[in-house]
């Protein structure tokens, strides 16, 4: 049977295993080793304040998927909305309710916090994730485009 619980300091190591594997997914070929990992994991979800918050997917004692998030303000008028960042389950549990486990454990997070939406990307080759959030009865917003600065374009700009 599968549980689904709000991450928590003893589950850091395991976070840490189940994000290397999200990495690779992605492509990634350089991973961060274990120590900046769990570095980084606990500044992001225990810092004060924390960054971000996940809740983890177990089956039994294997960590078999996990979503983070952050609310977002404002959303609709002054509501906040959760913002969904990763939703990753492993390839062993795809397919056996596991994802849907999640998102519904975030609709209670947002009913509880009091958003007003769920939002959430993914990449366009990405069909399999597609299919899984059409199948949940979600829809593609077309009216916003995502864009992104990162690595070198983050230091500081020159006015033009």
């Amino acid at each position: 049977m599968t549980v689904v619980v709000p991450a928590g300091h003893v589950h850091v190591d395991a976070v840490a295993a189940l994000l290397e594997e999200v990495d690779k997914f992605y492509g990634e070929n350089e991973i961060e080793p274990l120590d900046v990992r769990i570095r980084q994991i606990n500044e992001a979800l225990f810092g004060d304040p924390p960054l971000a918050y996940a809740v983890l997917a177990w089956n039994e004692d294997v960590l078999v998927g996990l979503a983070t998030y952050s609310f977002l303000w404002p959303a609709v008028g002054l509501t906040r909305s959760l913002y969904l960042k990763e939703l990753y389950v492993t390839e062993a549990a795809r397919t056996r309710g596991v994802g849907r486990l999640l998102m519904n454990r975030l609709v209670e997070v947002a009913v509880a916090h009091s958003c007003s939406r769920i939002e959430w990307t993914t990449d366009r080759n990405n069909t399999g994730a597609q299919r899984f959030y059409e199948g949940l009865g979600a829809a593609q917003n077309g009216h916003k485009i995502f864009y992104r600065i990162e690595g070198h374009s983050l230091g500081p700009q020159s006015a033009s």
